[in-house]
């Protein structure tokens, strides 16, 4: 019967499976017994054989880790590397072990750990002064290969050894050496003493003479320079004047060479040193031809094309004049065309998004044009894809686009097609994604069409307060961010809601906060919350004045001035209530003065920073009104604090602002009545 003939038929193909794994596993172990045999012949065998097992396939990889073979080949390297009389088979067994080595390290982390962890390092080391050139370029290639890996040990090349053999690697004739001393320098140049030890060792001029080499030289050459001069002024000064200007004119050339990814490079050590010096590469001609040409290569379709956005982003980053350049050769419609194929590279898609929002950082153009293409859409999608780079490019993208305050006044960003799915990421399990988003968010939340209703019904409120709480700095201040520009002109009602939620402790403890910029965002979240009626004053007295307290403290010492501003803007708000909130403040500015100190507000007028004189004069403004009955009581107690003195020593400030409020301030005494000295 059928049905009885099925179960036999399901357990012999299981036993057929299992067999197999078994079988397999056999063979693996096997190889293990082969790599550490006394038979030379079997060590090859069993090399060749693992290699190519290995090459291109990460879980074959991970799975002869774990087997323990990366030891076993590496102590063959290592016994193969101290023999006394080299033979060929010692060398063919150096060539295919170091060749493993490499295969394992190759663009898997996993496997850099495993051989790092094999103590391999000095084995592949001493093979670079074996006699047999092929040996040498088996050991460059295998080091080159973990050196791609940001797990890499740092190379200090500052100790004179170091830079010594570094040298020696640059002046072989061997390609695969020569790049494995510029890979060491890309991977370990990190800070501007190494950059200058490097300068003075002459590695600059080994460089621009490898420009003449093989296409690898080329290019690891155009890698090695771009790292060395990069935010190094007298790098750069030191590489524009080699050879009366030769070595400059030579990467200008490459950025027309054959090659694309040579054409990328040089464009890169083009822009660092725009980047880094801005008084050189002046010419509009150059400027343009980097633009067209970074642009050109995004047509390619491999790693030159994934990489060729980024490249674009450094270039335009913050610099209006080569965003317009990149407007009018149609980079806005070029970008969105390569975006709009679909089923791009998660690398390509961030890397167009990030270029994207860097044209329209500046320019209401950019924006303009962005809009026009429909061009939001992709962006949109891009909040939901599975890459988390890919989000948050997205997010920042957004945030660029969103800076049109006629697209914000028009409410064309408080759409719950863009709200809900950034509210989402606002709980993305990636911080750089929450962060990111939390940007945007600040941008669309300050929306004059008075719609933000939409954003707080898909919980975006909540979630910012939530935020606000977080354990990280970065998460904490953007959250603040967008809080404060949420509360920004909002209606009363929307403001207690959300500070119903923030609570008045949880404020307290943020103007406190250990990290400064968050103090500031904490103290301009206050600011715009008691921004408008009386009523909204109140929020600071909430839960015995535990907030007005809290700033109070934080003024009698703050690390940046930026506080000082935000807090005295604050105070000023507040001194524009009632007479209670008057007198509140008062004791805030008084209360240092009444145990025989300074007031802060004595330092803050006679602060180097105008903005800061402004809002301390405005203050003193607010709580000496003269139709108001405690004006006269007030000016007395700034007279004993030494206020008033400080005021009238303003009377030519050389600010025209503060020289207005001045004269204000100083009318409103005399009319007090209290302006006796």
């Amino acid at each position: 019967m059928p049905t009885s003939a099925s179960p036999p038929s399901s357990a012999s193909a299981s036993d057929s499976l299992s067999s197999l794994a078994v079988f397999s596993t056999r063979r693996h172990s096997d190889l293990l017994a082969r790599l550490t045999s006394s038979d030379t012949h079997v060590q090859l065998k069993a090399l060749r054989e693992l290699k190519n097992r290995i090459i291109g396939n990460r879980t074959k990889k991970l799975f002869f880790i774990k087997l323990g073979l990366v030891p076993a080949v590496a102590d063959i390297l290592a016994s193969k590397t101290g023999a006394v009389v080299p033979d060929d088979r010692n060398s063919d067994l150096l060539i295919q072990s170091a060749a493993v080595i490499g295969s394992f390290a190759c663009g898997f982390d996993a496997g850099v750990h495993a051989v790092l962890d094999a103590q391999v390092f000095p084995s592949l080391l001493r093979l670079l002064s074996h006699c047999d050139e092929k040996v040498v370029d088996a050991g460059a290639r295998s080091l080159r290969m973990i050196y791609q890996s940001k797990l890499a040990p740092k190379y200090d090349f500052i100790q004179q050894k170091n830079m010594e053999f570094l040298l020696s690697l640059l002046n072989s004739e061997n390609e695969n050496v020569t790049g494995l001393g510029a890979s060491i320098i890309m991977h370990s140049c990190k800070t501007v003493a190494e950059q200058k030890a490097l300068c003075l060792a002459g590695v600059l001029k080994k460089f621009i003479r490898l420009l003449q080499g093989s296409l690898s030289q080329r290019d690891a050459s155009l890698e090695s320079l771009a790292k060395i001069i990069k935010n190094n002024v007298e790098a750069v000064s030191e590489f524009v004047g080699l050879d009366s200007g030769r070595a400059l004119s030579t990467v200008i050339e490459l950025t027309s060479d054959r090659y694309p990814r040579t054409r990328l490079l040089a464009s890169l050590c083009l822009i660092v040193i725009r980047n880094t010096c801005p008084c050189h590469l002046q010419d509009i001609a150059i400027k343009t031809k980097l633009v067209h040409l970074l642009l050109e290569l995004h047509d390619d379709p491999g790693q030159v094309g994934d990489e060729a956005s980024f490249a674009f982003s450094s270039l335009i980053a913050g610099r209006e004049d080569l965003q317009k350049l990149a407007f009018e050769a149609n980079a806005i419609d070029k970008l969105y065309n390569h975006l709009q194929k679909g089923a791009l590279h998660p690398k390509r898609a961030e890397g167009i998004l990030l270029a994207m929002a860097d044209l329209c950082s500046k320019m209401d153009s950019c924006r303009f044009k962005f809009l026009t293409l429909k061009a939001l859409k992709l962006v949109i999608d891009g909040l939901t894809q599975d890459s988390s780079a890919v989000r948050a490019a997205a997010c920042i993208c957004l945030k660029s686009v969103s800076r049109s305050i006629k697209s914000l006044c028009a409410g064309d960003f408080m759409d719950e097609t863009i709200v809900f799915p950034l509210v989402q990421l606002l709980q993305d399990p990636c911080t750089s994604v929450q962060v990111a988003a939390l940007s945007a968010v600040g941008n669309i939340v300050l929306d004059f069409t008075k719609r933000r209703s939409i954003f707080i019904r898909c919980g975006g409120a909540t979630q910012l307060v939530q935020l606000s709480k977080s354990m990280d700095s970065a998460l904490r201040l953007n959250a603040l961010w967008a809080l404060r520009n949420l509360m920004f002109l909002a209606d009363t009602t929307c403001k207690e809601g959300i500070f119903g939620e923030l609570e008045a402790s949880s404020l307290a403890s943020l103007v406190c906060d250990s990290e400064p910029v968050v103090q500031e965002q904490a103290l301009a979240l206050v600011r715009n919350l008691i921004d408008g009626s009386v009523n909204c004053i109140e929020f600071v007295f909430a839960e015995d004045g535990i907030i007005l307290h809290s700033v109070g403290r934080k003024l009698q010492s703050v690390p940046k001035v930026e506080i000082a501003i935000q807090g005295m803007y604050l105070l000023c708000n507040v001194a524009s209530g009632n007479e209670f909130h008057k007198d509140a403040v008062m004791n805030q500015l008084v209360k240092q003065a009444d145990n025989g100190m300074q007031s802060f507000m004595i330092e803050f007028l006679q602060s180097s920073n105008s903005q800061l004189r402004t809002a301390s004069v405005w203050t003193i403004i607010n709580l000496t009104f003269p139709s108001v009955p405690g004006a006269s009581g007030r000016v007395s107690k700034l007279r004993n604090a030494g206020i008033l003195s400080q005021i009238k020593s303003m009377v030519n400030d050389p600010s025209p602002e503060v020289k207005l409020r001045i004269r204000t301030a100083l009318g409103q005494f005399t009319t007090s009545g209290a302006d006796s000295t």
